[in-house]
């Protein structure tokens, strides 16, 4: 029964064979139905590969073979020394679970994750026979039960030392975040239901595994129960995809339909000049972005450390498993038309759309711009909205308005002195009229 609740939990879609069925024809898995977790393009690789790699903790088989590397290469690269030291952590989160909660509940996992071997094999689009069972069990094993014993104590705040390095030292906690959502770096999370759910149940009273999960990246209110993710990196994709408001029948829709691409969206700095007012939504985690009355609605871009790492993750995810649905990289593509200079940033951190946490400006111009090289444009979600932009760009009144604001009334003290000018002028007209006038009349009377 568990192990027709892990299959129905990975796809609703139809069974696939089994791997003996057909042979691997390229590193693709044979049960594609399954299939979710990816190695990430090269296109998209050779653009910044440091942000597709994990820089402390290796999860799942697609950078297993970095273990074996890991005590040679922590000579020169730190990264190894930290792979090998997560490695012994694992082993030591394991054995303390083991004294906790019983090494029956450690062999019940172990079983599971047997029995469902083929099943999870299925969910790396990378073949994995180049990992025996029994090390792939172990690696399943281990990623798993460190994953919900870092989850369980993430949250409270440790005044005193606890012994664990991660939370004694809890900058560490940001990077283990940070590799949790790269796309390479996953574990189906079907799996990790399969285990913990029903440990949750007997152990953990009135929460559930999701709901630590959700509280663990912050994110906790912002999916709702019916909602179902692949993984840590469809998690947060679908955070922000779900904002949308879209049904699953105009998902569904969206993939059939063809998208027309953004060719002719002015930037920031010129819709500005054109007298296009911005405004940054209220909602977080939106990629909700709105044109009316002359307002340009838009989420807010936070461009801190972290943020090309979860962007590039998310928008690979999408480019190899939503490609026509691919929301994020829509929303990027927007945001690049958008910003082209500095100049553009700097309307965009004026008017709070973009909050600047890295200092230069002329990074965020950069790494933006970045984020779509090698991305395949299947159509933009915000085509309709960009052509809108550019009708209210190239229509002269609205520039003429908007120079008039610029020049004439672009605060309250210039904005006076122009009207009290104007008055003058006109009230000077006006005796100069009335003095023509009436020397007219004195001429006509004599």
């Amino acid at each position: 029964m568990a192990n027709i609740r892990l299959v129905k939990a990975m796809t609703a879609m139809d069974r696939p064979g089994s791997c003996s069925e057909v042979k691997l024809l390229w590193p693709y898995s044979v049960n594609h139905n399954y299939c979710c977790i990816y190695r990430v393009p090269c296109g998209l690789r050779s653009v910044n590969p440091e942000a597709y790699t994990p820089q402390m903790l290796i999860i799942g088989p697609l950078h297993h073979y970095k273990k074996a590397q890991a005590v040679e290469l922590s000579r020169t690269d730190v990264r190894y020394m930290y792979y090998n030291k997560m490695e012994l952590h694992k082993k030591k989160y394991l054995e303390n679970f083991a004294l906790a909660y019983g090494n029956q509940t450690v062999e019940k996992f172990r079983s599971i994750i047997k029995r469902d071997e083929q099943v999870i094999r299925s969910c790396y689009a990378e073949s994995t026979d180049t990992i025996n069972s029994d090390d792939f069990v172990e690696m399943m094993l281990h990623d798993s039960v460190f994953l919900l014993v870092f989850f369980m104590h993430n949250g409270p705040r440790y005044i005193d030392k606890t012994g664990d390095f991660l939370f004694d030292e809890p900058c560490y906690q940001y990077t283990i975040f940070g590799d949790l959502i790269l796309l390479e770096n996953q574990l189906p999370y079907a799996l990790l239901e399969s285990l913990f759910e029903p440990f949750y149940d007997k152990f953990g009273g009135n929460i559930t595994f999701r709901d630590v999960i959700l509280q663990g990246f912050g994110i906790q209110g912002k999916v709702t129960r019916e909602k179902k993710f692949l993984h840590f990196t469809d998690l947060r994709r679908l955070v922000l995809v779900q904002t949308l408001g879209l049904t699953e029948e105009e998902q569904i829709n969206a993939k059939l339909v063809r998208k027309e691409s953004i060719v002719r969206l002015p930037n920031a700095e010129m819709l500005n000049s054109a007298g296009v007012e911005f405004e940054c939504s209220e909602e977080k985690d939106t990629l909700v972005i709105e044109f009316e009355r002359g307002i340009l609605t838009m989420p807010c871009f936070k461009a801190e450390d972290n943020t090309e790492r979860v962007f590039r993750s998310i928008m690979a995810l999408e480019q190899c498993h939503y490609p026509y649905t691919a929301f994020v990289c829509n929303y990027i593509d927007f945001l690049v038309c958008l910003i082209e200079t500095e100049s553009d940033v700097d309307v965009l951190v004026n008017k709070g759309v973009i909050k600047n946490w890295l200092g230069r400006k002329g990074y965020i111009a950069e790494m933006v711009s970045r984020l779509c090289l090698e991305i395949v444009d299947e159509g933009c979600h915000y085509y309709d909205i960009s052509e809108r932009l550019s009708d209210f760009y190239e229509n002269p009144f609205n520039r003429s308005v908007a120079t008039l604001r610029r020049v004439y009334f672009k605060d309250l003290w210039t904005g006076t002195a122009h009207v009290v000018a104007f008055f003058l002028l006109v009230l000077t007209l006006i005796a100069t009229v009335a003095s023509v006038l009436q020397v007219t009349q004195k001429d006509n009377n004599s």
